[in-house]
């Protein structure tokens, strides 16, 4: 199994966990998930509304990964989700 199709069988197992994972581990989730999908985050992807505080705490956890390539980002995320799942 090829890269993407380990990060993508990751992505399908959080679907299936059967705690849900801490705030801090949710947003390393998505910007991991971020990261491996589309890149560095720009300014294009900022919320608009700078009050959406959920939305600003997910984008400035992407934009901590800047300079990561999709590889490395594809590679922490599946490995994250290994360690949720097998607890």
């Amino acid at each position: 199994m090829d890269l993407q199709e380990q990060f993508e069988a990751a992505f399908a197992s959080t679907k299936t966990l059967t705690e849900k994972p801490d705030n801090e581990t949710l947003l390393s989730l998505y910007s991991l998930y971020k990261q491996g999908t589309i890149g560095d985050a720009t300014e294009a992807y900022k919320p608009e509304n700078a009050f959406d505080f959920v939305a600003m705490f997910k984008y400035n956890a992407w934009e901590k990964l800047g300079g990561m390539s999709k590889e490395d980002a594809m590679q922490a995320y599946i490995d994250l989700v290994d360690k949720l799942v097998l607890g």
